[in-house]
């Protein structure tokens, strides 16, 4: 149990961007992690340095807009001024960045015990140069940009993430006087690898990276220039990715996100991020050509940026160095080989995705696609695979001439593109699209067939946590509900038809729905354990989230802590809610678990006088997932199903190896004590397969 803290809280929230850049944090413990594979540490790094783009992208750039306003911000930031907290971010960022450099420095040293050996331009053999020239002549060169800044009047428009090297060449005068200086970028090519494998020498494998390929071949880039010396020193800027779509009435939807899609490449820059060994007047001509101001993040950095791209360090053979794959498991009594309709008929089944196989999904609407007595589908797409068999299987049940219905959420973040390729696809072979609903994102993740039985209509549906696609559900955890009830799959009917009409509020006995209806209802459900605790009878509340900022709610949770309900709370990442604080929170617990997988399911149990409420959800308990999207919480009513989520919730409760807790002092202390120990995500994949052996062998 968290021990109550004594501290001093100067308000009652944590700040979001702050907590947000813990739980990143969390990530970079990982990478330092000396438990962890050592190519899974590196690849870890990459997911840090990934998920720091996209913060700069979105939230960073969010404040900035707020300070540009003249406004100061300080509710909706939890107590803080805009322009204090850009401050305190890249001071933490700065912090975070420079314990990145030195866990990639002691993983590198590591990989040489394996005899991985990654070097720069100046450690090339002679037995790699030939191989080294042949690939630059091959493959980088003809993908090269490289700009010569220095006749330039106006900075050319950088690429968002992109990385350059930025070249400073000293250049001896025409006349003989002295020398002089010339400014170039070169364009670190995203179509090529970034990790380049050279010929192995005996037992030893070599890497190189592309930045220090091309600087090994500067001489050649440059070679019709005189110069006396060159250097260079990568650079990076990060826009804002926030999409201003305009409000013209001839365009369609579809046209407009396009356009806003293609106007981000050019967003106001956030955050310059440079190599802190470049000459200063090269970095003071790059800042005042680029106009850089005192709003953006200016962040010293590494060598090497990017470093996003360790997500997809070569493995080089050695799987000794990666996690050991997990084969997804069947569902105990849902065979892949016969109809899944048929067993869904029979009774509800849960996925727990990546434990158990995703396969299931994609089976649900090929079947639908091919059985003669489906008449319809309808499912909501939020953030599909870039190769997508759900894609297919809706375009295969078009074909036979079902009525296929998709809601596709075209603003999904950095999935735009994307979604509207897929969209144009659809559209094109005879699928009914929906854009979604004014002011509305749609993130809820559901389908609902309607087939043909005899003389009745009979629905069969799924609802998820997560979404629909095949390459995430590898590595994100999710539930997913395959259910005939009529009682929950006619109201998933309800939520197309309020997509298609939504001027029409509908009413809902099962689902709880948002924008409507959630917070209300969560509300209420808090409620219910306030009542029942003063009366004395069970109460308690257990969250699995994602995320909780909305400061309503977590004003629900502290009157319910301070009644005396005991809460307990999974959350991965943003926790504005403070445990554990005197008169505030002193029953309430949380902890957040990173691991191999990213814990991604929205879980809610209510204790409810000992007849526990379970609702499985695509829901954070954020202002947004509230009031500003179309969210779906889904009641399990099945007892097996109820008795799952309690066990597999208790098993990520009982976490100590990878679970932090977290508390005011911020610090993702990791959760120790004297039990056994319990890594949840390895105890749940144990879990489900002792449970498919108990079912094999009855």
């Amino acid at each position: 149990m968290t021990k109550t803290s004594t501290t001093a809280v100067p308000n009652q929230y944590l700040n979001r961007e702050l907590s947000w850049l813990q739980f990143n944090a969390r990530v970079l413990q990982e990478a330092a992690d000396e438990s962890v594979p050592l190519i899974e540490r590196l690849r870890f790094v990459g997911i840090f340095s990934n998920n720091l783009d996209e913060f700069f992208k979105v939230r960073y750039a969010t404040i900035r807009r707020i300070v540009e306003a003249g406004k100061e911000g300080y509710k909706a930031l939890g107590g803080v001024s805009a322009k204090d907290l850009l401050e305190e971010i890249t001071k933490v960022v700065i912090a975070q960045q420079s314990r990145s450099l030195q866990i990639l420095e002691d993983i590198t040293r590591e990989l040489q015990r394996s005899n991985i050996y990654l070097i720069n331009e100046e450690e090339v053999t002679e037995s790699h140069e030939a191989f080294i020239l042949d690939y630059f002549t091959r493959k980088v060169s003809p993908a090269l940009v490289t700009i010569m800044l220095s006749d330039m009047a106006n900075m050319p428009e950088l690429q968002d993430s992109a990385a350059y090297l930025a070249v400073k060449l000293s250049l001896a005068r025409e006349d003989g006087n002295g020398t002089k200086v010339n400014y170039a970028l070169i364009e670190i090519p995203s179509t090529i690898e970034r990790f380049v494998v050279l010929p192995a020498e005996g037992d030893k494998q070599y890497v190189i990276i592309l930045d220090d390929l091309i600087r090994y071949c500067m001489g050649r880039i440059f070679s019709i220039f005189p110069y006396t010396s060159i250097t260079s020193h990568m650079i990076k800027i990060t826009r804002d990715a926030e999409l201003d779509i305009d409000s013209d009435l001839s365009r369609s939807f579809l046209e407009k996100i396009s356009k806003s899609v293609q106007q981000r490449r050019t967003g106001d820059p956030v955050r310059f991020v440079y190599d802190k060994a470049i000459d200063q007047d090269t970095l003071n001509f790059l800042l005042e050509k680029m106009e850089i101001d005192d709003t953006d993040s200016i962040i010293p950095g590494g060598r090497y940026h990017n470093r996003r791209d360790y997500m997809k360090f070569p493995d080089l053979g050695h799987k000794e160095l990666l996690y050991e794959p997990k084969t997804p498991l069947p569902i105990p009594g849902l065979s892949l080989q016969g109809s899944l309709l048929d067993a869904i008929a029979q009774k509800d089944y849960l996925l727990y995705a990546p434990y158990q196989s995703f396969a299931y999904v994609v089976k649900f609407l090929r079947e639908a696609a091919l059985d003669p007595k489906v008449r319809s589908i309808k499912i909501t797409i939020y953030r599909l695979a870039a190769v997508s068999h759900i894609a297919s299987s809706l375009i295969n049940a078009a074909k036979n001439g079902k009525e296929v219905t998709v809601q596709i959420e075209l603003r999904a973040r950095f999935d735009e593109a994307a979604n509207i390729s897929y969209a144009e696809q659809m559209q094109a072979e005879g699928v009914k699209l929906i854009f979604g609903v004014a002011d509305l994102k749609v993130h809820c993740k559901a389908c609902v067939i309607e087939r043909l039985e005899g003389d009745k209509v009979k629905r069969y549906a799924f609802v998820s946590t997560g979404n629909f696609n095949e390459s995430t559900a590898r590595v994100y955890t999710d539930y997913t509900l395959f259910t005939a009830n009529n009682k929950i799959a006619k109201e998933i009917g309800k939520v197309f038809d309020f997509f298609e009409v939504n001027y029409r509020i509908k009413k809902y006995r099962h689902l709880i729905v948002s924008p409507h209806y959630t917070r209300n209802s969560i509300y209420n459900l808090i409620q219910t354990e306030i009542d029942n605790h003063r009366m004395g009878l069970p109460s308690g509340i257990r969250m699995k989230l994602n995320s909780l900022s909305d400061f309503k709610i977590i004003d629900k949770l502290y009157e319910a802590s301070r009644a005396g309900v005991k809460i307990q709370l999974i959350i991965r990442g943003i926790c504005c809610l403070i445990p554990g604080v005197k008169g505030m929170s002193e029953n309430i617990e949380v902890i957040s678990i990173v691991d191999k997988f990213l814990e991604h399911p929205r879980l809610f149990i209510f204790n409810n006088n000992g007849d526990p409420k379970y609702y499985i959800s695509s829901a954070d308990m954020m202002t947004r997932n509230l009031d500003n999207r179309v969210e779906i919480s889904c009641p399990i009513y099945d007892p097996d199903l109820k008795a799952e989520l309690e066990e597999t919730f208790q098993i990520s409760w009982n976490d100590n190896v990878k679970a932090r807790s977290i508390t005011v002092n911020q610090d993702n202390a990791y959760r120790r004590n004297d039990q056994p120990p319990i890594r949840s995500q390895f105890a749940l994949y144990d879990y489900y397969q002792e449970k498919l052996k108990r079912f094999d062998s009855r």
